[in-house]
């Protein structure tokens, strides 16, 4: 009732105040919504309940973005996601490491993997706000909607090596299984599964929508039901479902039809404003406080607070500074600062704990040692990202 003042006025967007209800009632105040008290089945439950959202955000910023964006700016997106990425990793799980030293540094690598991403969700909420609206140059916004679309999927291969690493017996082994599933399968083949159901699905739409077979709601509600399909159907063969879900947003608005007929539409906003508090919600009510201060595996509230303050500064931002001039989108070092102060991402680290084996206490090995202590370190820097968003765009 009161959200206009709020977004207006004091510029908190719908991650913010979903956190922050989320919180509330969760087990830690009012204790209405506790979903870590449903047992064994709340890893699972999180991981798809933010998948969905994550899909059909990815979906959207495909849709949303002008015709053959990706084409035309493919240059500065391999410059912001690969190497960015890349330096992001290595410089996080060294800071972990050096943090919490019972890790090893491949488990260090894992835990950098979750943090590497830039939260598409997360970012546009931002980006789309009035604040940005009107600070922001639209040129900044399009291409750090395009990146953080691109990096959330592509955080999978940089994932998975450190998941192979830590389970597999061989180095041999994990290399040869993270370039054959973790980049030909997921990657590449769910890149270009999408590209492919998304052109298919524009053509298709297209000859239905000229002849009359289709009515302007059913069209509109496509957009919702191509990306829970697209989405289900990488899920069933395998392959990197958030990259697929963003390649067939690319695809199917490639030529801008689809675009132009749903961009006066508000289902798709509401749509996607909808799911988006729903998951802040539940994460705000999923945080595990209790877990920030775990003596017993070296995790300690002013740890997570200099980790936090240490991936602000260094994860992203040193290395766009270096290299926001073969950026062209990006026209100064102040905002290559701005394009560098992002963060993500929960659902990375669901997605590893099902790869890893369920910790004893104390844990048996370093597998069982990373599965304790992923979740608390992610979220808290999620956390922590959110808070500082909360007072940086005020």
């Amino acid at each position: 009732m009161i959200s206009l003042i709020l977004k207006e006025k004091l510029y908190l967007n719908e991650v913010v105040l979903g956190t922050g209800f989320g919180i509330i009632i969760g087990p830690h105040a009012a204790n209405i919504f506790t979903p870590r008290s449903w047992g064994s089945s709340e890893n699972a439950i999180t991981l798809e309940v933010i998948r969905i959202v994550l899909v059909t955000g990815l979906f959207a910023v495909g849709v949303e973005l002008p015709c053959a964006y990706m084409k035309e700016h493919a240059r500065s997106l391999l410059v912001m996601v690969v190497p960015t990425m890349a330096f992001g990793w290595v410089v996080i799980a060294s800071i972990i490491q050096a943090l919490f030293p019972e890790l090893n540094y491949v488990s260090s690598l894992c835990i950098a993997a979750c943090l590497t991403p830039t939260d598409s969700v997360t970012c546009a909420a931002i980006i789309r706000g009035k604040y940005a609206t009107k600070h922001v140059p639209v040129n900044i916004r399009r291409i750090l909607t395009a990146e953080s679309a691109a990096n959330d999927g592509l955080a999978y291969p940089f994932l998975a090596i450190s998941i192979y690493l830590t389970v597999k017996t061989s180095v041999r082994t994990a290399i040869g299984k993270w370039f054959l599933v973790g980049w030909l399968y997921q990657v590449i083949l769910g890149t270009t599964f999408g590209a492919a159901m998304g052109y298919l699905f524009s053509k298709l739409m297209k000859i239905c929508h000229d002849k009359g077979f289709i009515d302007r709601e059913s069209y509109i509600a496509q957009y919702l039901a191509l990306s829970i399909f697209t989405m289900g159907v990488a899920n069933t063969i395998g392959a990197d479902d958030l990259l697929t879900a963003f390649a067939a947003g690319c695809a199917i608005s490639w030529d801008g039809y689809f675009h132009a007929q749903t961009a006066n539409d508000a289902f798709s906003s509401v749509i996607d404003y909808v799911l988006n508090c729903g998951c802040f919600i539940y994460i705000g009510a999923w945080l595990p406080f209790d877990d920030y201060h775990s003596p017993e595996y070296g995790i300690t509230p002013w740890k997570l607070v200099l980790l936090m303050i240490a991936i602000l500064f260094l994860r992203r931002i040193p290395f766009l500074l270096m290299v926001y001039k073969f950026v062209p989108e990006i026209s100064s070092w102040k905002e290559a600062l701005f394009s560098g102060h992002f963060v993500g991402a929960v659902f990375v680290s669901s997605l590893a704990l099902t790869r890893l084996p369920t910790p004893e206490h104390p844990p048996a090995d370093q597998a069982q040692y990373l599965a304790a202590t992923i979740q608390p370190i992610v979220s808290f820097v999620v956390l922590g990202s959110i808070i500082v968003r909360m007072y940086s765009h005020g």
